[in-house]
């Protein structure tokens, strides 16, 4: 019988730690996962596509005590993902002695193609775990915007409560701290 590999899990401490000690770079394209160091996927023309557009569509909308930061991190109890695009509160001067925290984040975005179902599970998990009041995924493979709120929070199997489908010709609210402050184009996001 063959034994079952073990991991080891890293503390969000512990991750930034091995970030301060040059053990991990920026060369290093990773991040971590309920504990776990995880090699980002890779990027194919339409993901960095979709990355730029959804960063001009929301900025668009996006009201003046809020901004967006692109494939940086935000800091959970035991992950450090970094979403495609994340709404943060505040400017981006008010982050400098720490990453934004679930509290500052109103929505994060993933563009998914190669990494929807990573992106549907994982990454959602972790989202809804840390009460991230908002989730998009930009489904570049459906040719559409999920949208999931009302997150369980901390909870044996953490996840959304409610899913909501966009499709070329709709437009999806953009809703901070429960107040809808614009809509996108779904045509707007998708390339």
């Amino acid at each position: 019988m063959q034994e079952a590999p073990t991991y080891y899990r890293f503390s969000v401490q512990q991750y930034h730690e091995m970030c301060k000690a040059d053990i991990l770079t920026t060369e290093d394209r990773v991040e971590l996962l309920d504990g776990l160091v995880v090699n980002k996927m890779s990027k194919k023309p339409p993901h960095t596509v979709a990355t730029v557009l959804a960063r001009e569509a929301l900025q668009r909308v996006l009201p003046p005590d809020w901004h967006i930061s692109v494939q940086d991190p935000v800091t959970t109890d035991t992950s450090e993902p970094e979403p495609d695009c994340s709404l943060v509160r505040g400017n981006a001067r008010q982050y400098l002695a720490a990453h934004p925290g679930p509290s500052d984040v109103g929505v994060a975005v993933e563009i998914s193609e190669s990494s929807l179902h990573h992106d549907r599970t994982w990454k959602k998990r972790i989202y809804a775990r840390a009460r991230i009041p908002v989730y998009w995924i930009v489904n570049l493979i459906d040719n559409q915007i999920e949208v999931y709120t009302d997150p369980s929070g901390p909870a044996e199997e953490p996840d959304y409560g409610l899913q909501q489908i966009y499709r070329p010709g709709d437009s999806v609210p953009l809703v901070l701290d429960g107040k809808e402050v614009g809509r996108v184009a779904v045509s707007d996001l998708l390339p």
